[in-house]
């Protein structure tokens, strides 16, 4: 609706532009200036998920008082996986893990492990291709009904929960989901383990944006999350935060009945 909306705006300003053109001297520079905002706009929109431009994004319960947050991890499962669920398992900690189709043919009995321990598991494409921003509707589909099938032979469920690759959504990403019928959820807490192996780092990084509600951005495919998760629920436990399940923090079904 927004991308609509900023769509309608810019076209006017545009139209009112070469309006003004027919009976006074308009510099090009405004239609620049127009176009390059619109840019601006678009692109801001599609990169930030938080910013519900392209489809409504789940990024944590701004309504939430009590000291409850959630954990999830992307782009599993994968070997990293099995010391990220001991480290659950050992804190009793419940996560979400939004799992890679691809990663699902190579680990399957991993996740059947995640689901055995009662972590929920949510829908992160098949292939996670850099190029996914890219691809048309019906091949957005294709890709999440890909792993919805993989997911569901392993668990029985078909799965509602979807991370798009990047947090970036589209035009293309919104008009698949309106056929899958997936919730989007985002993130308010992002750790940059992809990013930095600053054991440090990742960890002040969390802590500092800690709050209820809040929903932290974790990958299971790496030693330095690993390292950094048991001291980050050392630090939740010390200080009463309960992490509970996505579904329950956000009052929504991971599942489909």
């Amino acid at each position: 609706m927004k991308h609509k909306i900023v769509n309608f705006f810019f076209v006017s300003v545009l139209l009112l532009l070469t309006f003004l053109s027919f009976n006074a001297v308009v510099e090009i520079k405004y239609f620049v200036i127009t176009a390059c905002l619109w840019f601006l706009t678009v692109f801001w929109g599609s990169a930030f998920i938080a910013s519900n431009y392209h489809v409504k994004t789940y990024c944590g319960n701004p309504l939430e008082t009590e000291k409850k947050i959630a954990l999830t991890f992307d782009d599993g499962p994968h070997e990293m996986s099995l010391l990220v669920l001991e480290l659950l398992k050992k804190y009793n900690v419940k996560a979400t893990f939004f799992c890679i189709g691809k990663n699902i043919e190579l680990h399957p009995e991993i996740l059947k492990k995640v689901i055995a321990e009662g972590h929920t598991v949510g829908n992160h494409t098949y292939s996670h291709s850099p190029f996914f921003d890219f691809y048309r509707k019906n091949k957005v589909i294709a890709e999440i009904k890909r792993t919805d099938d993989l997911i569901t032979s392993v668990s029985g469920e078909k799965p509602v929960l979807f991370r798009p690759p990047y947090g970036v959504t589209n035009p293309s990403i919104r008009r698949a989901l309106a056929v899958t019928n997936h919730k989007t959820i985002g993130w308010n807490i992002r750790s940059l383990d992809g990013i930095s192996e600053k054991r440090n780092f990742l960890l002040n990084r969390i802590i500092k944006r800690i709050k209820p509600g809040g929903i932290v951005l974790l990958h299971d495919t790496s030693l330095q999350t690993v390292n950094v998760l048991e001291q980050l629920l050392s630090f939740l436990q010390k200080n009463n935060y309960a992490v509970v399940p996505l579904e329950e923090l956000l009052n929504i079904k991971a599942y489909e009945n």
